[in-house]
């Protein structure tokens, strides 16, 4: 794992070029762009995420965030990136790796979100593709999945241009917004070559 401890330090941390976006994993200095993005598109994100606390955009909380994120770059756990455009370098989202498992599976979940401003413009599906690649070449995954709710037609079209196919239904299988939601399943194979 040592490969993975030399780029994640602040001085020289991981950085993937998506062609319309860059990413990297978060740094403290992102943080009044993170809270002010987050912030603003609140009421866009909220039905397709966990519950927000009250301290959701609060510093402590995105420096308790920064710990578990260095923690889980270490130990090879997960990978989280923020998305920039590469026009201007604006903050626009984030995508991470999750839930990485090395042995018989060589798997992960990939999970994502735009700023409402920043939405269907091409972003998120470059930033997708760009991380997709960095599991199956620098992390050498077999398997990227991915899930999002049957209702959310933009999340199921991304996937779909990216690469991935979908795979089954979970009942219940996130809670979201407060509630159990059901998910439609996707995933993409090292083996699918490029979408």
């Amino acid at each position: 794992m040592a490969f993975l401890r030399r780029d994640t330090n602040e001085e020289n941390p991981r950085r993937l070029d998506g062609g319309l976006v860059s990413l990297r994993h978060p740094e403290a200095k992102d943080y009044a762009a993170w809270s002010a993005l987050r912030g603003e598109s609140r009421t866009f994100l909220q039905p397709w995420e966990p519950t927000w606390s009250e301290e959701e955009l609060s510093r402590n909380t995105y420096r308790s965030k920064l710990r578990r994120y260095a923690e889980d770059i270490r130990d090879g756990r997960a990978f989280p990136f923020f998305v920039f455009r590469a026009s201007d370098h604006a903050f626009v989202g984030a995508v991470s790796l999750s839930r990485v498992q090395r042995g018989v599976a060589q798997s992960c979940a990939m999970g994502y979100w735009v700023g409402h401003r920043f939405a269907r413009q091409g972003l998120t599906l470059a930033a997708v593709r760009a991380v997709t690649r960095f599991a199956f070449g620098d992390l050498g995954l077999h398997r990227v999945e991915a899930a999002c709710q049957p209702d959310n037609a933009p999340s199921k079209a991304l996937l779909e241009k990216a690469g991935f196919s979908h795979e089954g239904f979970a009942r219940k299988y996130l809670k979201i917004n407060g509630d159990w939601r059901d998910h439609l399943l996707y995933a993409r194979l090292s083996s699918d070559g490029e979408p």
